[in-house]
Parts: C-alpha cells; sequence; structure tokens
C-alpha cells in the first residue's frame, strides 16, 4: 500500500439534507386563550359557527374584521365580555404584526378581529385541558387544603394544592404529554376548523370546498412547523400546494380535502414521534432535545439549558430567594412551578408567564407583554407588570398589578385582593417597552368575575351542578399598601435607567404612603428628641429591636435577610 501524497485532500462527503420540520401545536391559545362563558362553548361542530360566521360576513367588513360591538350582536353576549373575547384573542395571535396586536388600547375596536381568527378561536373553546396525573400516594395529599368553601365536596375531585403539593413533576402533565392531547384534539377536529375557513365553489355540490392561500395562513393560530434553533416561516412555506407560489401571483386554492389529508398524516406522524420519545424515555434513553428538559428539577440552582424548546420552568424552591435575570432564560416562556415559602424573582421580559400550585411566596415577575397566569395558589403574593392576568382557583392571595387589561377572575377563588403596582428594578421600563406594557391605563381595580365552573377542566364541573359567578377580589386597604424593595444584586453589572415606580399609583395610595413615610419620620424624632436618660435609652432601642424581630419571623420576612446575607 503506497502512501496518500501530502496534498491530496479526502473525499469530501455530501452534506445531509437538514430533515424536515415537525408540526407542532401552538400552545398560547390553549393555555392563555380559554375563556369559561357558556355562550362562547358551541358543542354542536360548525354548525352554529357556520350561521355565525356569515351573519358577519353578510355584509362584508373591511378586511374581515369585526369590532366588540358586533361581536357582541351575534354572540349576544354583553359588550364587556366582546371587549374580553377581542382582546384574548389579541394576546394569544400567532402574528406580533397583526393590526390588532400592535394596537392601542383606544384603537382596539377601530382596528377589530380577523372574523377566521375569530372564529377559530371560539371552535377551540370546546377544548379540555389534560387531567392532571394522579398521584401515587394519595393519602399523601389528603388533608392539605382546608374545606372552607360550600361547593368543595362537588366542584372538584381534587383542590388547588392537592393537584400539586407532591414537590414531584409526576403530578402535572409534563410538556410532551400536554402536546400529544393538544394534537390529538386537533387530529378529532382539525377537519370541521378548516370548514370554517373554506369557501364552496358555485356548481360543484358539498364537496367542493377549497381553502385560498390567506386563509390557510389562520390554521397558523393552532399549529406550526419548526424545531428549536429554527425561525418559523409562514405555514404555507411548509405545505407542499403552497411552497412554490409566485409572490406576485395569487396561488391557486387547493381542495380541502387535500389540506385535511396533509395535516392529519402531520399530526399522526408527530404523535408517533412523541410515542417513540416516551418509550425511550421509559427505557433510560434521554436527549438533549428532550421537551420535559426543566431550568429546575429537584435542584432550583440547577443552571438553565440554553438548547430545547418550550417554556422555561422554575418548579419545587422551598424556602429560598430565587433570581432569574433575562439572560438566565432560554425563551420568553417561563412557568413558576410547586414553589413554597419563597421569594422569586423574575427580572425580564416575557410573553407568557404562568404561576401553578405555588404556597406562601413572593413572585415579582418583570414584564409580561401578553398574558399572564396565575392558578391553584394560597397565600401568594403575585408583583406583575403586564398587559393581563387570568386568575384562577387561587386563595388568599394579593396581587399587585400594573396591567393595560381588566384581570380576570375564574374558577372557585376566596378571599383575593388586588393593589396597585408596587415595586421597580433598574431595567423595568426598558422591559416594558420591549414587550409593549404601558404605565397607564392600569387597570388593576377592574376585575371581571366570571363562572364558578371552569368549562375547559374536566375536573371543575360534574353533570348537574348550575354555574354562578365565582368570587372576586376586593381592593388592599390604602393604610396596609406598603412598597416592595428588590434588592439590586447584581449592582454593577445590571444597568438602567427605572428609578421609581413607572405606574403612578391613585391618589388614596399615594395620600397613605405619605402619611406613613411623615409618620415614620415623625416617630423617628419623637425618639431620637426624647428626654430619656441613656439607660433608658438603650431599653427603649432594645424593646424596638425585639418587637421587629418578632414582626420578622411572624411575617416570614426574615428568611429574606438570611438569604440576601448569602448572596
Amino acid at each position: 500500500m503506497t502512501d496518500a501524497p501530502e496534498n491530496q485532500q479526502p473525499p469530501s462527503t455530501p452534506s445531509q439534507p437538514s430533515p424536515p420540520p415537525h408540526i407542532h401545536p401552538r400552545r398560547e391559545p390553549f393555555e392563555h386563550g380559554l375563556i369559561p362563558l357558556q355562550k362562547l362553548i358551541f358543542t354542536d361542530g360548525t354548525q352554529t359557527l357556520t350561521s355565525i360566521r356569515d351573519k358577519f360576513l353578510q355584509s362584508p367588513p373591511p378586511n374581515h374584521r369585526v369590532n366588540s360591538a358586533a361581536v357582541s350582536e351575534h354572540l349576544q353576549i354583553s359588550p364587556e365580555h366582546a371587549r374580553l373575547v377581542i382582546d384574548t384573542i389579541a394576546s394569544v395571535l400567532y402574528s406580533d404584526s397583526d393590526p390588532l396586536v400592535i394596537a392601542k388600547a383606544d384603537e382596539v375596536d377601530s382596528v377589530g378581529v380577523n372574523v377566521y381568527d375569530l372564529m377559530i378561536f371560539l371552535y377551540i373553546q370546546s377544548y379540555k385541558r389534560l387531567l392532571p396525573r394522579g398521584h401515587k400516594d394519595s393519602a399523601a395529599v389528603a388533608d392539605v387544603w382546608p374545606s372552607t368553601s360550600a361547593f368543595d365536596g362537588f366542584l372538584s375531585a381534587l383542590t388547588p394544592l392537592q393537584l400539586v403539593r407532591s414537590n414531584s413533576r409526576r403530578s402535572m402533565p409534563s410538556q410532551a404529554d400536554e402536546e400529544a392531547h393538544q394534537l390529538s384534539y386537533l387530529q378529532k377536529h382539525i377537519g370541521n376548523i378548516i370548514s370554517l375557513l373554506a369557501d364552496s365553489v358555485e356548481g360543484e355540490g358539498e364537496d367542493s370546498l377549497v381553502l385560498t392561500m390567506e386563509k390557510f395562513e389562520h390554521l397558523g393560530f393552532l399549529i406550526y412547523f419548526g424545531e428549536k434553533g429554527m425561525e418559523k416561516v409562514p405555514l404555507s412555506q411548509n405545505a407542499p400546494f403552497f411552497a412554490n407560489s409566485d409572490p406576485d401571483m395569487p396561488a391557486v386554492p387547493v381542495p380541502a380535502s387535500q389540506v385535511h389529508d396533509w395535516i392529519l398524516q402531520n399530526i399522526s406522524d408527530a404523535l408517533d414521534r412523541i410515542s417513540e420519545r416516551a418509550a425511550a424515555k421509559e427505557n433510560g434513553q434521554t436527549s438533549p432535545s428532550d421537551q420535559d428538559v426543566l431550568m429546575t428539577d429537584v435542584s432550583p440552582n440547577s443552571k438553565t439549558p440554553t438548547s430545547g424548546k418550550g417554556p422555561s420552568f422554575i418548579e419545587g424552591v422551598s424556602k429560598q430567594s430565587y433570581v432569574k435575570q433575562a439572560s438566565e432564560l432560554k425563551g420568553p416562556f417561563v412557568k413558576v412551578v410547586n414553589c413554597h415559602e419563597s421569594v422569586i424573582y423574575v427580572l425580564a421580559p416575557l410573553k407568557y408567564a404562568t404561576i401553578y400550585g405555588c404556597s406562601d411566596a413572593t413572585i415579582v415577575l418583570g414584564a409580561v407583554g401578553k398574558a399572564v397566569r396565575v392558578e391553584h395558589c394560597e397565600r401568594v403574593h403575585v408583583i406583575s407588570a403586564a398587559k393581563r392576568i387570568c386568575i384562577a382557583n387561587c386563595r388568599e392571595c394579593i396581587f399587585f398589578l400594573g396591567v393595560n387589561q381588566q384581570p380576570l377572575i375564574v374558577g372557585d377563588n376566596h378571599k383575593l385582593q388586588v393593589a396597585p403596582y408596587n415595586t421597580f428594578y433598574p431595567q423595568l421600563e426598558e422591559h416594558m417597552k420591549q414587550v409593549g406594557i404601558e404605565a397607564s391605563p392600569n387597570r388593576w381595580d377592574e376585575p371581571v368575575a366570571l363562572g364558578l365552573i371552569d368549562p375547559h377542566d374536566s375536573l371543575s364541573h360534574p353533570a348537574g351542578i348550575s354555574d354562578c359567578q365565582t368570587e372576586s377580589a376586593t381592593r388592599v386597604d390604602p393604610d396596609q399598601f406598603t412598597n416592595f424593595l428588590i434588592p439590586n444584586w447584581l449592582e454593577g453589572q445590571a444597568s438602567g435607567s427605572t428609578k421609581d415606580n413607572p405606574f403612578p399609583l391613585p391618589d388614596v395610595y399615594l395620600s397613605s404612603q405619605r402619611r406613613n413615610e411623615n409618620n415614620l419620620v415623625e416617630v423617628k424624632h419623637i425618639l431620637k428628641e426624647a428626654p430619656l436618660e441613656d439607660s433608658r435609652k438603650k431599653e427603649l432601642s432594645t424593646a424596638l429591636h425585639v418587637y421587629f424581630k418578632d414582626w420578622l419571623y411572624a411575617s416570614g420576612n426574615i428568611r429574606q435577610l438570611y438569604c440576601l446575607q448569602g448572596e
């Protein structure tokens, strides 16, 4: 055998083509786009919705967009609920450039919602969430929650913390399980949804529905193609029947049945892939692309994975102060799950945030541009600047809010309180600008309370139980309102222009705050000028320190001091 010449290059191997992108459900409409209003839920497939769609289109509205007055009229709901529908759709739309998404609060009605987006939104109101997995030791969680509600005995098989107080993610659906559940729903219903978007060809009979490329793109409300690290492209560019269309020429409509078959095949392939991954996981074979990779699993101090798609999880934090900055998150979706007796700071610009199954905690969210959902929590203080917030099945919680839309309260809630936003950190206004939150209006004190029963949750409404309005929230007494100070752990590393709370305080809270500050100055002056001997002053100082220490322990704030000392 002879040696190859030194300058001879090894034969090049042909580059492998990248695998085709896979179909995924968009989680946003299923997690943040369901409204528990019976008048929005249609159980007869497309029969009623087709009639409603045709009413909207009888006098073709400009660009197929309708305002809240039309929504109120044709759905027979109140103007307030009609605006809630439009605002909810805006929070889960698939395109951030949609006119409804970028509209100011006072422009929403003049812009309106696209009729076909509205039809898809109304159709998926029939979706039921995946049930939490049964806990392997049900006796261990049987008496966690005090039964103070007359409805507790029959409205839910599991009370809020019974669903999640296991310190194990096994009691909740995994991200893969939820994706499979959503895909299975779409597999069953995508034919009806396509028919709501399709046009009939005149004179061709009932089976002659066709779909234009423009209306096909509306399916992006529910599905997308792509994997981690890949930029999402228009849905039509992944479809073989539209992918090579001339951008200067209108694409030829395709038979709706062809679209239906193609999507069903992609969903079937995706479900098979999820099953294969689950089987491999059971056999101990894991991969970095596993969708259930957590930010925090057993150890809340573990590093955030930079790969992997889906939300970042902050889970299982107990008796700690815990901080996450924007650079430490893998994306704009965060879920804070099963955290107890802790103070958690997520100081970042976000799109969506979920707080689930937490207790005896203070949770500070930075700026959330789309939606916050707080569910199954007790004795939690939530501080957030957000476009909108939904509160479900919570007790004895206080919400300090800077929100541009009315807070939505649903489910079995008790002793909730709301208050104006009460903190700041250096990058807050920059983060608010990034995600589109305005400092005014702040509608923290205008909660909308809907039904006690959530029709999207199989646990909460056994057959034969009638619905009634849930308990709303009361305002925090201005005399009990205090500012919350966020320690600057990263002084010198993080800079920002925010020096004070950007949300103006209502006069009654501002007056109370100033009165308390004046009282503090006066008390300090009285103590300083008190005509006491040195020994008596020392006794007074000792007594004050004792009372302050007692308050620290009684309020739980002593833990923050210990945590701060350790930083």
